[in-house]
């Protein structure tokens, strides 16, 4: 039997590994997040509890009376730009909260899945593999590093699952993503620049959901790379949007990433080389195009 704690359950992942895992036999889970349960209404008998991965006596207390097996650590701050111009709460959510969640999981011997992320690369030498040099290019990518290396030197069970470029349709989410809004601008007749020389593997949220289940029902240890396995532009993504729904491609035009103003750095080309997942985890990511028809058919019942 799998105890299993997720954090951050009300985030996009949180969500899809709530809706994965709730009627999967063998787990008894328990979600966790800052404030009240988003998913109250669509999963009414998930197990949750409110708890801030920065509170470290609220971590030990809620690890502690709960005793996982596996704790699956999707909380983080992951707003590129905040991190950049909030360096102080981006350490405390993306560095400290792994600190006291490593402390728990070395007093309860708790095995920790923690999501890491592309950024920690530069996008000199994409797509990367788990042996990869890290060098990030902006904060978020600092910190994500910061938490790794506290995971890798945790005296406990742990596997760390880097991804890239998450997108889905969550509930009670204040967030779009890029789908939905190629979809909605083209729909609403108008013009986007979307770049395209920025190179990314991106990530349907179910199949990163499945790679967290995988690294546990696996009992997996090391480095994972959790992501698509097509390394598209984001101008080559909105052009598969606009051809799915069939709208007007000419409305989207191809810009560079020197044209937009963002306080955080962006690297040119990441994604990843999923092969060790595939081979290790049995992990197999729909395409990108199969992503597509989900998110249109989830945000259909839910928006």
């Amino acid at each position: 039997m799998k105890r299993i704690l997720i954090t951050g359950a009300n985030g996009l992942l949180g969500q899809k590994l709530a809706e994965l895992l709730l009627p999967t036999t063998n787990v008894t889970l328990l979600a966790t997040s800052r404030g009240e349960n988003k998913l109250a209404e669509v999963l009414p008998t998930l197990p949750f509890r409110s708890m801030d991965v920065t509170n470290p006596e609220q971590v030990e207390q809620v690890v502690g009376e709960f005793k996982p097996t596996h704790i699956i650590h999707t909380a983080a701050m992951t707003n590129v730009d905040q991190c950049e111009d909030d360096h102080e709460g981006a350490l405390e959510q993306n560095r400290n909260a792994v600190q006291y969640l490593v402390n728990a999981c070395e007093k309860y011997n708790v095995h920790l899945v923690h999501l890491s992320t592309d950024f920690i690369f530069d996008g000199e030498n994409g797509p990367y593999d788990e042996e990869a040099e890290a060098k990030p290019v902006n904060f978020y990518g600092e910190t994500k590093l910061m938490a790794e290396e506290l995971v890798k030197k945790a005296n406990c069970k742990w596997a760390i699952l880097r991804t890239v470029l998450v997108f889905g349709v969550a509930h009670n989410y204040g967030r779009t993503n890029i789908v939905l809004w190629v979809r909605d601008s083209l729909q609403a007749g108008k013009v986007i620049k979307v770049v395209d020389d920025q190179f990314r593997t991106p990530t349907l949220a179910e199949d990163l959901a499945m790679g967290c289940w995988l690294a546990v029902e696996h009992d997996a240890e090391g480095i994972y790379n959790i992501s698509g396995n097509e390394m598209l532009t984001p101008y080559a993504m909105a052009m598969q949007v606009a051809e799915y729904f069939t709208l007007d491609k000419s409305l989207i035009d191809k810009a560079d990433a020197s044209t937009f103003s963002q306080p955080a750095k962006r690297p040119a080309r990441t994604g990843f080389d999923i092969s060790k997942a595939q081979k290790d985890l049995g992990y197999q990511p729909r395409s990108f195009m199969e992503g597509i028809r989900m998110v249109a058919e989830q945000a259909e019942r839910i928006l």
